[in-house]
């Protein structure tokens, strides 16, 4: 049950929407889990600062799923996510932040595992 909710920077096409989805798609097995669950949140022109400065192309990636992931996994991922919006969305590793986020009490479709 892994949501990642990401806040660019930048706008994005269509199809750049679709390649990154599918990759954080493939990239959540890192955390043993699944895309069959993932649900991806992807919010656009989105202002940030870091250090002071408004970044031009920057991200803030949080990562929550059921459960959790060892600190290794998260640093996997954490390269994969980077990788990702640096080839799909022209944003620099030093410019993008993620956090991660287990979660124990989780809710779909009425009822919580």
């Amino acid at each position: 049950m892994p949501f990642i909710d990401a806040k660019l920077t930048v706008s994005l096409t269509k199809e750049q929407r679709e390649r990154i989805k599918s990759r954080l798609g493939k990239s959540v097995s890192l955390l043993h889990k699944s895309e069959r669950y993932l649900m991806v949140g992807l919010n656009e022109n989105y202002a940030l600062w870091l250090g002071g400065k408004a970044l031009e192309r920057g991200a803030f990636v949080a990562v929550s799923l059921f459960g959790g992931a060892a600190s290794s996994e998260y640093e996997r991922m954490t390269g994969e996510i980077c990788a990702i919006l640096s080839e799909e969305a022209g944003i620099p590793s030093d410019c993008v932040y993620v956090t991660y986020q287990g979660i124990s009490d989780w809710g779909w479709n009425g009822a919580n595992f």
